[in-house]
């Protein structure tokens, strides 16, 4: 039979295309994994650029789901150095609005290496950043003239309520030491620097993605991903957070400190939300973003004023007669007194031999409720002398650990640990500190000014308004804290944890009885008058000064069930109530009621219309 030798030579064609489809696949294939290899090998060498994807940064909320903070589109305007040629300079700066010198030093820190430690004259690097759409409008007209030059989208932070500034802080260029600190960040990436923005950063500020591209012989990027983006991966958004400020009350209390210094700080006693955080003066929170940061910035570290300063927790101040409330607690739990005895007396103040420390006039004698009610000077001086003359404890360096330990214990003298940077841990004098003062020769004579709230003693507005949530409470408190929740993560732990003061339960019961009485007839019965259905507790503080007195406040309501605790101080604002006490009205009626009466709404008008004149003196 003869051979049909079309057929064979069919057979080899068939079988050469086969061959040929397999060796193509397994070429791309060889070459795929050749590609790949060198990716993983050379990801971090000059072969490859990685073009960051910015994400969104996440927004802030306050507790009724009130946008507070967002992301709104800004511009960066970037340069490959490489491409510049023909460059109009003047042309440029006008374009920009920066003078020549501007130019010039912008390119000086590009170059420096200490700044800038990716600088390559090939790749695109940071010139300008923070644009608003209008300041980058002139320059996109003219883009085409400046060769190298381009524009990045990015976004800005903006803020819904001109309020709250020390609160949610504010973001800026990345310093040196910050990007040495996480390899997170390079040169003209942003980053939280005060407030909420800085503490819960790494929440906020998402996961960058990035676009994988080659760079050929010369250095230069090419314009199209790797293998057509197989290694981009895109930017996750930061996380949300939503805060526990109020900021119904939050701008009720900015209206209030209008024209004085000091501080509000409000309080949920059950679980240590801060419902209000207000330092003044403060300060718009726009003037802390875009091109005018810096110079804003500089201004106000330079106001004698210092607005930058977050009173709140940075402040730290003698509490007056607020402190009493903590004396009466450390009295009756050392078994000094008990709520009916002894009833110490009072003939316009202390008496001891020469020394004088003056009360106003009151019935007297009285025991522990009176006293709070009242305020009287002489019965918590008699008490700290009789504790730090008491045999059991041997020497008053023992009765005064003693008593430091439980001032401790109701948060004093020691950071609170809020969730904002910068707190101040106040002071509670222990022995060693007045053995060093009075060479070891000191009683509680020596020392009786800390038995109103004065002398060495010093808190926080923060530390003055956590007592009234720890008395509030009956004995314990929450540590205070900003942020209520944050998207698809937990809270700290210390943020969902009760602290419990050294003091029993029982004797809470005698100072809420005091200040309740401080409000029906007392100190503070302006918050009777102003608010009667609240059921308000309070205590007043006229805290002595250099100049004038600071009147401060500290209370909570309702009596039961209480669902606030708040302190006011007002620098140089004279007795308690003259400020305090009706600043602290308001402030709970608003939270609790979520209105002002009409009456109280014309007192809020008349108390923010109040200027205080300070003078020129350093503060």
């Amino acid at each position: 039979m003869a051979k049909d030798y079309r057929f064979e030579k069919r057979k080899f064609v068939i079988g050469g295309i086969t061959v040929a489809i397999v060796l193509v696949f397994a070429i791309r294939l060889f070459t795929l994994q050749i590609s790949t290899d060198e990716y993983k090998r050379n990801a971090d060498s000059n072969a490859f650029y990685n073009e960051i994807q910015y994400p969104l940064r996440g927004g802030i909320y306050d507790r009724e789901g009130r946008l507070l903070v967002f992301d709104q589109a800004a511009y960066d305007i970037t340069v490959v150095p490489r491409e510049i040629s023909d460059l109009d300079t003047l042309d440029l700066c006008r374009s920009l609005d920066i003078t020549r010198e501007q130019f010039l030093r912008i390119m000086e820190n590009m170059r420096d290496r200490r700044r800038n430690p990716g600088y390559s004259r090939y790749t695109s690097q940071l010139f300008m950043s923070q644009l608003s759409p209008e300041e980058c409008g002139m320059f996109q007209e003219k883009k085409y003239k400046f060769k190298g030059f381009d524009i990045q989208q990015r976004s800005i932070r903006q803020y819904t309520y001109n309020s709250a500034a020390h609160a949610l802080g504010d973001i800026g260029e990345v310093s040196p030491k910050e990007m040495e600190a996480d390899n997170y960040y390079i040169r003209g990436d942003y980053i939280g620097k005060t407030g909420v923005e800085k503490s819960y950063e790494t929440y906020l500020r998402g996961e960058k993605g990035v676009k994988v591209k080659l760079r050929d012989a010369h250095g230069r990027v090419t314009k199209e991903s790797y293998l057509n983006g197989r290694y981009d991966h895109s930017p996750m958004p930061g996380k949300n957070l939503t805060l526990g400020l109020d900021i119904d009350l939050q701008l009720l209390g900015e209206r209030l400190m209008k024209n004085k210094i000091g501080s509000i700080v409000a309080i949920d006693p059950e679980t240590g939300e801060i419902l209000c955080m207000v330092s003044s003066p403060g300060y718009n929170p726009d003037l802390m973003i875009g091109r005018g940061r810096g110079k804003n910035h500089l201004a106000m570290q330079r106001d004698k004023d210092k607005p930058l300063l977050n009173r709140a927790i940075m402040g730290v101040y003698p509490p007056g007669s607020t402190f009493k409330t903590a004396q009466g607690l450390t009295f009756l739990q050392e078994g000094i007194v008990t709520p009916a005895s002894p009833a110490f007396p009072c003939s316009h103040g202390f008496h001891y031999g020469r020394l004088t420390v003056a009360c106003h006039t009151h019935a007297a004698p009285l025991p522990l409720v009176p006293a709070i009610s009242t305020s009287c000077n002489s019965y918590f001086c008699w008490g700290l002398f009789r504790m730090f003359g008491e045999r059991k404890y041997g020497t008053p360096q023992q009765a005064i650990t003693v008593w430091k330990d439980l001032m401790v214990s109701q948060g004093f003298g020691y950071k609170l640990g809020v969730d904002l940077p910068g707190e101040k841990r106040g002071l509670i004098p222990n022995a060693q500190f007045y053995d060093k003062a009075y060479k070891g020769r000191w009683n509680g004579l020596t020392v009786i000014s800390i038995a109103i709230g004065q002398g060495e003693i010093l808190a926080t507005p923060l530390q003055i308004a956590n007592l009234g949530a720890t008395i509030a409470n009956r004995g314990f408190y929450v540590a205070p804290h900003i942020v209520k929740a944050i998207e698809d993560n937990q809270i700290d732990s210390l943020y969902r944890h009760r602290h419990y003061t050294n003091i029993e339960r029982r004797h809470y019961e005698a100072v809420v009885e005091g200040m309740r009485s401080a409000a029906t007839a007392g100190t503070c019965r302006m918050l009777t008058l102003m608010t009667p259905e609240l059921n308000a507790c309070g205590k007043t503080g006229t805290a002595q000064n250099r100049g004038h007195d600071h009147s401060v406040f500290m209370g909570f309501a309702p009596m039961d069930k209480p669902r606030i605790a708040i302190a006011v101080y007002v620098e140089n604002g004279g007795w308690g109530a003259t400020y305090g006490v009706p600043m602290g009205a308001l402030l709970m009626e608003q939270y609790i009621q979520g209105k002002l009466s009409p009456a109280n709404e014309a007192r809020a008008e008349e108390i923010s219309n109040r200027v205080i004149f300070y003078g020129n003196e350093e503060r």
